[in-house]
């Protein structure tokens, strides 16, 4: 009987306590809502030079801000992430206090508070010494933390968003870039996956790309800007080994990759090795700048950075467009041409000079603007819908069609059309393979082209 009283007793003495915290100290009206103010009144962020950060994710990290930026001092200087610093010297100066639950707390304890989870600090040019936000726990309701300021015994609510201001340990401020390069200044990337390996170059004095090894061919430029940027904003997911011993590089799969990633300039090198699975759902991968620092890195950005050479492989059959395109001659099999040159016709008469297309030949006639500039522009967005390896039974040892353009600064390329059955082929001189295009596409091109004749 005596149990059962002191079990009644209890759940009163619960019960009590919750009516308590739900109707004093989370109930909030909403005059007493509307009446919040800034934590730290009239601090600027910018004016913040000095954090120190102790939260459950770790020892604390202390940074300065300097000229340069802000820079991780403690626990060892490394450098850091300017958004991820500068966001909690911004919340700092944001932050507002809400309902004030106690003015003089005499127990902490209950708001979490005697021990808090997360103690911020900062410092400006103004201050003599630091000045601390303490955070404690979350309300029962879970939208606003506990929070008090060092030396004070008031306690207060701040928003829980802020909790992913604050709470920050020393990776999270740290810079996590995993390759520090200039992606303008890249002239090759050597691709390594399994048994594949194939090497992107950029051309001289140019902006295009090729793919030189195995076989050389166009490369996509927006699949290399891809691969570049892909590996410039390449982060590391978590710190395994900062200094790994030779037999934790074998380990990791570390030691020989069966994928990495090398990128060539200025007659430096940098490469990226990729390893075995990591148990946390990354990839265990080091770069040769820092040999023995040993990380994990998303298993997305592994993929993406060790495809093969068919994704870079550029789909589209021309080069041209219609804008630069200054003449196009079209060879059937039978050997007859039909060329077209781009022309600019006097002013005369009040009219102004103006661009326009000319069949030429023994009896030159200019070309009808709306048929010459679709035909132009299908073929200049003409892909490839597959690639083969070979040019064998793809009709291309007798093409029905040849396609030499000039274009730009006096340009030419040449491409060929053949056909087996209702399968079109194209391919570019010097070019391993055929593609196979579109037949419906290369149907109407011809259309256009045989009304272009008449």
């Amino acid at each position: 009987m005596r149990g059962l009283r002191s079990t009644v007793a209890l759940v009163a003495v619960l019960s009590g306590l919750g009516a308590y915290i739900y109707f004093v100290t989370w109930k909030i009206e909403p005059d007493d809502a509307a009446k919040t103010v800034k934590v730290f009144e009239g601090l600027q962020s910018d004016a913040v030079i000095g954090l120190q950060i102790k939260s459950d994710k770790g020892p604390m990290t202390a940074l300065e801000k300097s000229e340069r930026g802000w820079q991780i001092t403690a626990p060892s200087q490394e450098a850091t992430d300017q958004m991820e610093a500068g966001s909690v010297a911004t919340g700092l100066a944001s932050v507002e206090k809400g309902r004030i639950i106690e003015e003089n707390a005499p127990s902490l304890d209950q708001y979490g508070l005697a021990s808090p989870r997360i103690d911020v600090a900062f410092k400006t040019m103004t201050d003599s010494t630091f000045r601390h936000l303490l955070i404690g726990d979350k309300t029962a309701t879970g939208g606003d933390l506990f929070a008090k300021l060092d030396g004070s015994n008031q306690v207060f609510l701040i928003p829980a968003y802020q909790e992913l201001t604050f709470n920050k340990g020393p990776f999270d401020l740290r810079d996590k870039t995993m390759l520090a390069f200039e992606r303008d200044k890249v002239t090759s990337i050597d691709v390594v996956n399994g048994g594949a390996s194939f090497t992107l170059a950029k051309n001289s004095g140019t902006t295009d790309w090729d793919v030189v090894e195995p076989q050389r061919y166009r490369a996509d430029p927006s699949a290399v800007e891809g691969l570049r940027a892909r590996l410039e904003t390449a982060q590391m997911k978590t710190i395994i080994e900062p200094e790994a011993t030779e037999a934790q590089i074998r380990e990791y799969g570390l030691d020989k990759p069966s994928r990495s990633v090398v990128l060539h300039w200025d007659a430096k090198t940098l490469t990226l090795m990729l390893g075995h699975d990591a148990g946390d759902g990354g990839v265990y991968a080091r770069e040769s700048a820092r040999p023995n620092f040993v990380v994990t890195v998303d298993p997305a950005m592994a993929e993406d950075v060790t495809k093969g050479a068919f994704e870079y492989r550029r789909k589209d059959l021309f080069d041209f467009r219609p804008f630069n395109a200054t003449r196009i001659t079209f060879t059937r099999a039978n050997g007859s041409s039909l060329p077209f040159e781009k022309v600019t016709t006097e002013a005369k008469d009040g009219k102004a000079a103006e661009e326009t297309w000319r069949r030429l030949g023994p009896n030159p006639v200019d070309a009808p603007k709306d048929k010459i500039g679709a035909l132009l522009s299908r073929l200049s967005t003409m892909r490839a819908l597959s690639f083969v390896e070979t040019a064998a039974n793809t009709g291309l040892d007798k093409p029905e069609l040849t396609v030499e353009a000039r274009f730009g600064d006096n340009r030419t390329e040449r491409v060929m059309f053949g056909r087996i059955e209702n399968d079109v082929y194209a391919a570019r001189p010097n070019e391993p393979g055929a593609a196979r295009v579109n037949d419906d596409e290369y149907a109407e091109a011809q259309k256009t082209l045989i009304d272009l004749a008449k």
